[in-house]
């Protein structure tokens, strides 16, 4: 079995207002947004019903990545809100991870 360590930065979700989001979508590929929304929606599903988290990869405007462990309150086609109240733009979300 090989072990996957991800090495991409963790940040509070309080940190989120201090970073800045591209107007570009960090996906190309038609199929990958849609799975993304499918995702998102999954994971307010399961924020709102079990307050369950879930960790989201994103990409800032200056291209670096970073991951958040949070509960998703609410999606749309702009925006996902967190639990803090943040908010994070869909175009820059990269993943979702379900634990």
């Amino acid at each position: 079995m090989q072990t996957y360590l991800n090495t991409i930065p963790m940040v509070a979700k309080e940190q989120i207002p201090a970073f800045h989001f591209g107007h570009e979508d960090v996906l190309t590929d038609p199929e990958a947004r849609k799975r993304r929304m499918w995702d998102l929606n999954r994971a307010t599903s399961l924020g709102n019903v079990y307050q369950g988290k879930v960790e989201i990869t994103f990409q800032t405007a200056e291209g670096d990545q970073r991951r958040v462990d949070t509960t998703v309150w609410a999606v749309d086609d702009k925006f996902m809100t967190l639990k803090a109240g943040c908010a994070i733009p869909v175009n820059s979300i990269l993943g979702i991870e379900f634990f």
